[in-house]
């Protein structure tokens, strides 16, 4: 399936979905708590279903009501023989490796072609020496999971994805003694660790930071039972600000801060950096761009979801936009380095790709293209956007918007985006 994409020029207002890593986290905390819980204004994604389906198949009750979800009973510490499928979410898969080590059964645990690519080494390996055996292919699921974690003190990688130490911090409280965890190497991604830690807080439990992102105590602890409402996701804030910018800055997008932390936040930031002006006024964001961005260096080892809306931002840079730090975004649903790379030079743009990032710089001659997003939903977002700003661009894969931001397509029409299916989508 292929989307059609002709220049257009955005105006209006659209709400910026919820927040898919706060879903994730709150409905596993939910169903890890003794109690009835209520997660409201989920974002409904096929990450987020996932997520709801892995909680079903430890065996919890979980209702939902539009954008918000009950759970009634805790996930049982003795259960046995599940099957967990998280299709496209690396996020459901690798908090549930760790919860499925809370029981001494046997679970196993798959996803869909792209979820079987992606690495899962670090969590099996610290699980490993804490007695839990593990199966896997070369590292990659499906994942088998056979014992119950004994012990108090782990020891992981973190170079790879922070989410390993969000799922082991997650299940910390709910083990005997507490649990310990060591982070080796440089932990990537940062704020999403400070994310789970927030999050966890609200659900009535305390972790202790010894080494900021080096070392986490955390105490055997009950999850209370709780109402939690889901933020905005500044991730794909960032996206509807960079269409915004290279689009004729008129979109009015409505969002929901709350009180917890999101390190994509670091998007504004980046904007007035390049010369953006952005305004925030009743819950309501807006920008006043320049007609040339500034270009500049940006370090994106906390935030890589970043990486495909700073990328397109420099379709309107009059000097490079380079992006460091970011080798971790080659382990997301893509290699996201290498088809950015691949797809911004079939428009016509001088790029540079480097193992950690990429040198973007603007050319004069810009021209349609073919643009395969490789079923990545961010990528597809982002290729939309250049097709808005070129003209006569087609952009592959549209249900790939599943995973994070259901109502992509349709939000952007609504406000003058001109989109259409090829094949009648």
């Amino acid at each position: 399936m292929n989307c059609k994409i002709e220049k257009s020029k955005l105006n209006g207002k659209i709400i910026c979905p919820a927040n898919k890593s706060y879903t994730h986290r709150a409905i596993f905390l939910a169903a890890l708590s003794d109690g009835k819980s209520i997660v409201k204004k989920i974002l409904r994604s096929n990450d987020t279903i996932a997520t709801i389906n892995a909680c079903r198949g430890f065996g919890v009750e979980v209702d939902e009501v539009e954008n918000n979800v009950t759970i009634k009973n805790t996930i049982d510490q003795t259960v046995q023989n599940s099957m967990i499928n998280a299709d496209n979410s690396g996020t459901t898969i690798r908090i549930a490796i760790a919860i499925a080590a809370l029981s001494g059964g046997n679970t196993t645990l798959t996803g869909d072609d792209s979820l079987r690519k992606r690495p899962m080494q670090p969590i099996l390996d610290a699980l490993e020496t804490m007695g839990v055996k593990t199966e896997s292919n070369d590292g990659k699921p499906p994942i088998h999971i056979n014992g119950k974690i004994q012990g108090k003190e782990i020891w992981i990688d973190g170079n790879i994805s922070s989410q390993f130490i969000s799922a082991l911090l997650i299940i910390a409280p709910r083990l005997k003694d507490g649990l310990i965890i060591n982070v080796k190497s440089e932990l990537v991604s940062k704020p999403y660790v400070d994310l789970t830690i927030a999050i966890m807080k609200k659900f009535g439990v305390e972790a202790e930071t010894e080494e900021k992102y080096k070392r986490y105590v955390v105490s055997h602890q009950i999850y209370k039972p709780t109402t939690f409402s889901i933020p905005s996701d500044f991730s794909n804030l960032a996206l509807l600000l960079a269409a915004n910018v290279l689009l004729g800055d008129g979109l009015n997008i409505e969002i929901s801060l709350g009180d917890m932390p999101q390190g994509d936040e670091a998007i504004v930031d980046i904007l007035e950096k390049l010369g953006v002006n952005v305004t925030l006024e009743d819950d309501v964001i807006t920008t006043k761009s320049p007609i040339s961005l500034k270009g500049g260096k940006f370090d994106l080892s906390d935030t890589p979801d970043l990486l495909p809306a700073i990328a397109i931002l420099a379709l309107k840079s009059e000097k490079p936009i380079e992006i460091f730090n970011v080798k971790h975004a080659r382990y997301k649903e893509t290699d996201r380095i290498a088809i950015i790379s691949r797809e911004l030079k079939k428009i016509g743009l001088d790029v540079t790709e480097k193992e950690d990032g990429l040198i973007i710089k603007k050319s004069s001659d810009l021209v349609p293209a073919e643009l395969n997003s490789e079923n990545d939903h961010r990528l597809f977002m982002a290729f939309s956007i250049v097709g808005m700003f070129i003209g006569e661009c087609t952009v592959s894969d549209p249900d790939a918007v599943k995973v994070s931001y259901p109502e992509f397509i349709s939000d952007l029409v609504n406000v003058g985006a001109n989109i259409t299916s090829i094949e009648g989508l």
